[in-house]
């Protein structure tokens, strides 16, 4: 049986461009495929840019609530928090053992931020590693992931063939999975979603808030009553994505013939939003109120992911001469 392996950081409570490209397509992978599903929180690799253990506990936590209020089922996958696996750092240290500096050197992760070095520290630069780990310390052999991170498990699947080359059969070498459909979702000021860029739409955040952000998005300077080309608009874009087919083709209509204002159409997308996402809301802050049973479910993901780690580790160490 094939193994599926997903992890997502918890530098934030994930926000709409997480969920509509990754969180929704991952659990409904999950809870429909007949493999055996991984599913992490990857909360070690966040301490590469968070050094607050509140923050750090807190968005934890918020992520795991994500993941289960748009229904993962934490019977059906094995569901842990990443720090809860001692075994994963063990083995990232084997596997930084087997490859070469250089080839480190050429990670995006590390690349990105070369001309900005005082801010790079060595977790950051050591970072494929310790997914390297994640990856081959389940025996996954299929993992999901965009273009963009096709890299990642390119230096998985050589770390592991390098070790396997010098000291006999140990690792399965991991396919990926390519994500073609993963949707792109713009943020609030017209480019790719995302923390980094302050461009973010939280939907769990209190309503006001959530409006605050929503009628902060960037629109053309045209008048209520002129045409507008729906393509071009930042607010249409969400809108489309969010809505049903039959409202996409309405406000669509009344783009073109100038019968709506930039105003009006966030407070639609505004209202889509509350009524698509009101009953994962609902769970997300039921979680959130009560994160000894978010706790729970993850200390007894990890019990399992455990009983694979450590088979997978003492093969390894074996392998090594431990």
């Amino acid at each position: 049986m094939a193994k599926i392996l997903t992890g997502i950081q918890s530098t934030g409570t994930p926000h709409l461009g997480n969920i509509l490209g990754a969180i929704e397509p991952a659990v409904e992978m999950a809870n429909s495929s007949k493999e055996e599903s991984y599913l992490f929180i990857a909360n070690m690799h966040s301490l590469t840019q968070i050094k607050d253990k509140k923050v750090l506990h807190e968005n934890t936590l918020s992520t795991a609530a994500t993941w289960l209020a748009f229904g993962l089922d934490p019977i059906k996958s094995c569901f842990f928090r990443q720090s809860d696996i001692p075994e994963v750092t063990e083995l990232a240290w084997y596997l930084s053992c087997f490859f070469p500096y250089q080839r480190l050197k050429l990670a995006h992760s590390f690349k990105d931020k070369v001309n900005n070095l005082k801010d790079v520290n060595s977790g950051l630069f050591s970072y494929p590693m310790l997914m390297s780990a994640d990856i081959l310390i389940y025996d996954a052999n299929l993992v999901p992931v965009g273009k963009d991170q096709l890299q990642h498990l390119e230096i998985t699947r050589d770390v592991a063939s390098r070790f396997n080359n010098l000291m006999g059969d140990t690792f399965i070498i991991p396919e990926a999975k390519i994500q073609n459909d993963t949707k792109y979702i713009i943020g609030t000021d017209g480019e790719k979603m995302s923390k980094s860029k302050g461009n973010t739409i939280d939907i769990f955040a209190e309503d006001k808030k959530l409006k605050k952000q929503i009628m902060r998005i960037k629109t053309q300077s045209l008048s209520l009553d002129e045409p507008k080309n729906p393509k071009l608009c930042n607010v249409f874009k969400l809108y489309n994505v969010i809505a049903s087919k039959k409202n996409v083709e309405i406000l669509n209509d009344r783009y073109q013939k100038g019968d709506v204002g930039y105003g009006e159409a966030k407070e639609l997308l505004y209202n889509e939003i509350l009524n698509r996402f009101s009953l994962n809301r609902e769970k997300f802050f039921e979680l959130m109120d009560n994160k000894e049973k978010v706790e729970l479910l993850l200390e007894e993901g990890a019990e399992k992911a455990r009983i694979k780690a450590k088979n997978v580790l003492k093969r390894v160490r074996s392998r090594v001469g431990y």
